[in-house]
Formats: C-alpha cells, sequence, structure tokens
C-alpha cells in the first residue's frame, strides 16, 4: 500500500482551522496535500464568529461528523487524521465510522464512557458548565480563562496573542451534552465502539500540563480500547493544551507523521 499523501487536520472548541495554520504549511513543506475543514457554517474567519456566533449555536456533533465524513471520503484515498481537543474525539468518531488510514488524537477530549474528571478540566470547563442555561448559548473565554486551559505554560504576551488571533466562543450545549452523555440511557453524540477490531491505529498525544484534557483523560481513554489494533499514548512533558501552538510544536508534528506513516493502514470498506 502507497502511504498516505493526505493529511487532514481536525480543530477542536474554541478555535477555528486557522489554529492549524502553522501545522498546514509545515506539513505541506514536507511534500503532503493538507486539509483542515472547519466545522460547518466556519467557513467565516475568527472575527466574524467573535461578532456573530449565530452559526456556533446552530452546530450538533452528528452535523460536524458528517461535514467532516463528506470530505474525507471525497478523498481518492484514506487520509491521516489528526484532531486536537474536541477535534480529537471527533478523530476517534471518524476512525470507527471507517475514515482514515490512521489517527492522532492530541490533548483529546474524551468519547462516551469516559469519567475521568481532574479538577483543573472543572475549573477550565466552569465558564459554560457552571449554568445549565449556557447549553442554549455560545459561549466565550475570557483572556484568563483561556490561559488556565488553554495556555497556562506560555507567557501573558503569548497568551494574548494566541486569543485575538485564534479563540471564538464555544457551543454551551455540545459541551453540556458531552458531559450527560456518561448518565443517559442509549449511545449519545460521542459513542464510539471501544471493540471495532476494523478501527485503524490510533495514537494519543497528551501535553502533561494540560489543564482542560489532562494526560489522566488521554490514559483513561485509550484504556476504554478494548479493540486488537493499535492503540497508544505518548506524553510530551512541559506541554499546555494549546501544543500545536507552543514552541517546539515542530518537533512534536514530524514525530506524529512519522508514527502515523509507520501504522497507516488502508479503512476497511
Amino acid at each position: 500500500m502507497a502511504a498516505p499523501d493526505t493529511i487532514v487536520l481536525v480543530h477542536g472548541f474554541w478555535m477555528t482551522p486557522r489554529s492549524w495554520e502553522h501545522w498546514v504549511t509545515h506539513y505541506e513543506q514536507r511534500g503532503f496535500r493538507v486539509l483542515a475543514p472547519g466545522y460547518p457554517g466556519f467557513e467565516v474567519e475568527v472575527e466574524s464568529l467573535n461578532a456573530d456566533p449565530t452559526p456556533i449555536l446552530k452546530l450538533t456533533v452528528p452535523q460536524i461528523i458528517a461535514h467532516l465524513e463528506a470530505v474525507i471520503r471525497e478523498l481518492p484515498a484514506p487520509p491521516i487524521i489528526i484532531g486536537h481537543s474536541a477535534g480529537g474525539a471527533f478523530t476517534q468518531i471518524l476512525l470507527d465510522h471507517g475514515c482514515g488510514a490512521v489517527g492522532v488524537a492530541m490533548n483529546s477530549a474524551p468519547t462516551e464512557g469516559v469519567r475521568v474528571v481532574p479538577l483543573s478540566q472543572v475549573k477550565s470547563t466552569f465558564p459554560v458548565l457552571k449554568s445549565p442555561a449556557n447549553r442554549h448559548k455560545a459561549i466565550p473565554l475570557s483572556l484568563e480563562e483561556f490561559k488556565y486551559a488553554f495556555t497556562n505554560t506560555f507567557t501573558d504576551e503569548e497568551s494574548k496573542a494566541l486569543y485575538e488571533r485564534y479563540a471564538i466562543p464555544a457551543n454551551g450545549g455540545i459541551l453540556w451534552g458531552s458531559v450527560l452523555a456518561n448518565f443517559q440511557p442509549g449511545h449519545q453524540d460521542t459513542w464510539v465502539d471501544y471493540h471495532n477490531d476494523n478501527r485503524v491505529p490510533l495514537l494519543f498525544v497528551s501535553g502533561s500540563e494540560d489543564h482542560i484534557m489532562p494526560p489522566e483523560v488521554q490514559h483513561s481513554n485509550a484504556k476504554h480500547y478494548k479493540s486488537d489494533t493499535v492503540t497508544e499514548v505518548k506524553l510530551y512533558d512541559g506541554y499546555a493544551h494549546l501544543l500545536p501552538a507552543q514552541a517546539g510544536w515542530e518537533k512534536i508534528a514530524d514525530e506524529v507523521l512519522d508514527w502515523a506513516l509507520a501504522h497507516a493502514k488502508p479503512a476497511t470498506p
């Protein structure tokens, strides 16, 4: 099988595809076709979504997954899928649905059934989860909240610059739904089949200093998989949640790509 020549980068909440801008360039310089699709309605820029968050309010997880699947299934061959934060959970769902040749979930939000909730995660998501009324709102983070959740190892100047360039509100309903998923009967939006032997290999990448999705979450999520396929976790010391923008990200980008190329498999028809 020829090695994958396309990489699909999936962004997380409070972010847009812009958050992958340096990774797109980096991987293109290595000769790959790189796609960073936004969620439905995210065709506009960060500034527009901050001014009018209506597209954020309209989002649902099934819509996001259907949109990403459509992008991937139009490709001539299965790509490498790399997702960050909520994009890591979406990467897991996409792999479970038979998309991709291999996947990387970076500082990933958990899929259904992962009940580890560290205190730093509670504090990071408190701006949304403090009120059930936020289920019907698009909730922004303040600069201080953003620094705690995303850039706690960055300088104040770096945090402010990244906040102004990347941050948008998040859909409160989706975040509340991810919490309630473990307490409602039946499969919810972030369910995956942890026993799916046809799933392609998956690497969890975890930053040791991540507040919103700490290493405990990554390790618990990985341990849920009981399938007869590769599931690994790699920890990077000193990295916060916004690992793709932290100094030294180039080395991580190269290492996860090398892992993906070494483990890539054709998707099951």
